[in-house]
This record gives structure tokens, C-alpha cells and sequence, in this order.
């Protein structure tokens, strides 16, 4: 086996709620090494880059503004099978049923906004994981 990559980030709630060093942690104590960091204000061309799959959606705009209202922090995680390891670390999407233990389930909940506000974003796919890498650290 060879080591994957993926780019983990700590959305706006994340960072509001001061996470991003629970995040870490819990990444590191399974062993992945973060390999790049960085903090930054996400402008509306990085965003439409990293969610042009939604484009057309009627989250899309919504979701645009949730991930522009504040900071975020994105990382590069490395290690075996990372890209399937922190998307289970990360939980399912719905913070409400998110299993306890998971980044989502522990630390996130349905807030009743127009996008689900649910603390991380890890890439899906090692094709993913490349491009998004690509935006966020070029």
C-alpha cells in the first residue's frame, strides 16, 4: 500500500468554536501525519472551485456564504488509507446522526440553518483529494 493525501477542512463553525485543535488532535492520534496548514478566509473563486460539483444547486449559494462568513483552516493529512479514515473519523454528513465518536457526532448539531453546519470537509476520493489539495495549497 501507498499513502494517500487528503485535504481536511475546519469550516467556519469549526474555527468560531475554536476546534481546529480538537481536529488535530483526534487526527493525529490515529497516526495520520499533517503534512501542510494553513488559515485563510476563503474568497468566492476558491469556494466555486472546491464546490463546483453543486454548482446549480439550491444549496450552492448558501453553502458559498456559510464557507465565506469566517476563517477556516485547511489541512493536508497523510497516511494509509487516510482518505477513508477521516471521513469515518468525520462522520456522516447529518450531524444529528452522526455516531457518537465521530468529529460530527461529538461535536457538531443541526443548528437550523440553510446548510448543514458540520465542523469538517474531508475529500472523498483520491481524484478528489488531488484537486482539492490543488486549490487550497497551490
Amino acid at each position: 500500500m501507498s499513502k494517500e493525501r487528503t485535504l481536511v477542512l475546519v469550516k467556519p463553525d469549526g474555527v468560531r468554536r475554536g476546534l481546529v485543535g480538537e481536529v488535530i488532535s483526534r487526527i493525529e492520534t490515529k497516526g495520520y501525519e499533517i503534512t501542510a496548514m494553513r488559515m485563510l478566509n476563503a474568497d468566492r473563486s476558491i469556494l466555486e472551485k472546491h464546490y463546483e460539483e453543486h454548482n446549480g444547486k439550491p444549496f450552492f449559494e448558501p453553502l458559498l456564504e456559510f464557507m465565506s462568513s469566517g476563517p477556516i483552516v485547511a489541512m493536508v493529512a497523510e497516511g494509509e488509507r487516510v482518505i477513508e479514515g477521516f471521513r469515518t473519523m468525520a462522520g456522516v454528513t447529518d450531524p444529528t446522526v452522526a455516531a457518537p465518536g465521530s468529529i460530527r457526532g461529538d461535536l457538531a448539531r443541526d443548528q437550523g440553518t440553510k446548510v448543514v453546519q458540520n465542523i469538517v470537509h474531508g475529500s472523498d476520493s483520491v481524484a478528489s483529494a488531488e484537486r482539492e489539495i490543488k486549490i487550497f495549497f497551490s
